[in-house]
């Protein structure tokens, strides 16, 4: 057991002013990821910060006509909205495609976007992993890899990005807002949000040391038909080798975000213009420039294949 302080914040700046002042803060919500990598020691912090008081536990409509999604809502709660079934129903799909019932229970938004990505070699304290320890290096690289990334990897890490919640929101084009230990407060794009991991893929995210992530929010409703399509290797809770989230209008066009390819959730807007085509000039298009290893080339194909899917039950 490693030791740690504990406090309750009372508003989002102040949880931010006690995650900046304190070296080895961590925020607190459901703590379904935290928890379980603090149980292994690869997570060690020597300060919590519990955030669950702040009141941050609700989905609002916005003026332009989007939604506002606290940073404290539940999966459950969200993946159930009236609104967001309706509207924005690659959402509500991609969470329920999550997990198990009982951690969608206590899962928050801005929880869920903080997963860490990570591979099997993470998790095992005994491999060298540049996540855990930057600098000792990535053992996946030439270990197993079949359930790892195939595009926008580098020389230090192939892990994959877990979130299925995040790769709706990429599609989406949500954008998520912060605030900071002085108060002030970012914006931003969900493009922007999660990084590749290039030299340094302990550094997940485009937030700043104790950068406090009080919602997110949804653009108005696009229409089109809105899928979810998940291929993994048990039919719950397990990670995606390949997802699909898709919103496809009438005419063919539409957006396209994957998950289980990449160190986080993938979209290649400039792509999306094959889509009308078909399935494999766009994928050739999404994943132009990927890198399989031998364990886990089928991945290209297999997305290929989802997305082939999506299309024709969007022509119905």
């Amino acid at each position: 057991m490693r030791p740690f302080t504990y406090e309750r914040a009372r508003t989002p700046a102040e949880a931010a002013a006690a995650a900046t002042r304190e070296p080895g803060a961590k925020f607190i919500a459901g703590g379904t990821n935290l928890l379980d990598l603090m149980k292994l020691q690869i997570e060690v912090p020597t300060h919590l910060v519990d955030v669950n008081g702040l009141g941050l536990d609700r989905i609002e409509a916005t003026p332009e006509g989007g939604l506002r999604i606290g940073a404290l809502v539940r999966n459950t709660d969200l993946a159930a909205d009236e609104r967001v079934r309706r509207d924005y129903a690659v959402l509500s799909r991609a969470i329920v495609a999550g997990a198990s019932g009982q951690i969608r229970n206590k899962a928050t938004t801005a929880g869920n976007l903080l997963q860490r990505t990570r591979c099997p070699y993470f998790y095992d304290t005994a491999q060298p992993c540049n996540k855990r320890v930057p600098g000792s290096g990535c053992s996946a690289i030439g270990g197993v890899t079949r359930a790892l990334a195939v595009i926008g990897t580098s020389e230090a890490c192939i892990a994959t990005h877990p979130s299925d919640m995040a790769v709706a929101m990429r599609a989406l084009d949500a954008t998520v807002e912060t605030v900071k230990a002085d108060g002030t407060t970012r914006r931003i794009p969900m493009a922007e949000f999660h990084r590749l991991p290039g030299e340094t893929p302990h550094i997940e995210t485009s937030l700043e040391k104790g950068e406090f992530i009080t919602a997110v929010t949804l653009p108005p409703p696009m229409g089109g038909r809105h899928f979810y399509r998940k291929v993994r290797d048990r039919a719950s809770y397990a990670f995606a080798l390949v997802s699909v989230a898709a919103v496809v209008q009438r005419d063919g066009t539409g957006r396209v975000a994957l998950g289980g390819v990449a160190h986080k959730p993938w979209r290649v807007e400039a792509a999306e213009a094959e889509l009308p085509r078909g399935a494999k000039p766009a994928m050739a298009a999404i994943l132009d420039g990927a890198k399989p290893t031998h364990d886990n080339a089928f991945k290209v194909k297999l997305a290929e294949r989802a997305l082939a899917a999506v299309l024709a039950e969007a022509r119905g």
